[in-house]
């Protein structure tokens, strides 16, 4: 027998052994005997990993704690879940689709109010980000934010939206967000934290993915460009502006449009942030409205937005 035989031949047996005592756990959990059930499933946990069997200790875990799930035993599941995550943890797993999905396919089982899942998204996303320091793997932020989203859950679906690269799933949730919960004079500010968020993440396709699909869907938008909101048309000018990384054309902009930007004070913090990251603009010194954005404006007298798009307009020629 060749050694890819004898590997062949191995993984066959320790498959078939799993399925054994899968069966045999399964049978104790359908007679409610839950405690015992989930002792032997740690047992077997920690023996598997003992004995370097990584992969057959994550897929014991993995369906036990769908099984627990299935009968309602929140916290016999919860740990299971945790001890997947520990399998991929020790064992220097890579990321892939399947287990960012099994991951994702845990988290929506868990009871949305519970500290173990506070505590599991965290190790899972930490886990994603394979080392890099990165905020999480993209996939692993997407699958969250739908699951948040199917539970209106909707800011936090937003933050792991931001984190993904789904900037149409963004704005489909944003609407929906906007129609549920924001006033109808609002419209325009949910998709302006997402643009200017998306850019302080220097995910420019995302942010202008997230503005045209959110701008084409609302039903409370007219078709634009130009649009009836100031605040839209800033976000379309700056879409533009970034791509040409003019710094007079951004200065302009935000002069311009102040009395729209001063709607929510967080605006000239990410604009300060965006200046630095596509237009040169130097870090400011301290933490108040200093530099470019905190200077009074020589448009200050005007009132009306509006009138000004045109003359914005004519900078990007």
């Amino acid at each position: 027998m060749s050694e890819q035989e004898s590997l062949k031949s191995s993984s066959a047996r320790n498959r078939g052994g799993v399925q054994r005592v899968e069966g045999k756990l399964r049978a104790s959990v359908e007679r409610g005997d839950y405690y015992e059930a989930h002792q032997m499933y740690r047992t077997l946990f920690f023996r598997y990993m003992s004995q370097s069997k990584h992969a057959e200790a994550r897929e014991l875990m993995y369906n036990g704690a769908l099984l627990f799930f299935s009968y309602n035993q929140q916290n016999s599941a919860a740990d299971l879940s945790m001890l997947v995550l520990e399998s991929l943890e020790k064992s220097g797993a890579k990321v892939d689709d399947e287990t960012l999905e099994h991951l994702a396919k845990l988290f929506s089982l868990m009871d949305p109010n519970s500290p173990e899942r506070v505590a599991f998204v965290s190790r899972a996303i930490k886990w994603s980000s394979g080392g890099s320091g990165k905020l999480g793997h993209p996939k692993l932020h997407q699958l969250l934010a739908l699951t948040l989203w199917k539970e209106q859950n909707y800011s936090e679906s937003r933050y792991h939206f931001l984190h993904s690269s789904d900037g149409e799933g963004c704005a489909q949730m944003l609407v929906e967000y906007s129609s549920a919960r924001g006033f109808h004079g609002e419209v325009d500010m949910f998709v302006a934290q997402a643009v200017l968020q998306f850019l302080c993440l220097k995910n420019k396709t995302s942010a202008l993915v997230v503005f045209t699909t959110y701008t084409q869907k609302h039903p409370s938008i007219e078709k634009g460009p130009p649009f009836v909101q100031p605040l839209l048309n800033f976000l379309w000018f700056l879409l533009l502006a970034v791509d040409g990384g003019k710094l007079t054309v951004f200065t302009v902009l935000c002069e311009q449009y102040q009395p729209s930007l001063k709607r929510d004070p967080m605006y000239n913090e990410y604009l300060d942030r965006i200046g630095q990251l596509f237009f040169g603009v130097p870090p400011k010194q301290s933490s108040s409205y200093g530099g470019l954005l905190g200077k009074k404006h020589p448009y200050h007298f005007l009132s009306c937005e509006t009138s000004l798009d045109a003359g914005v307009c004519s900078q990007f020629h």
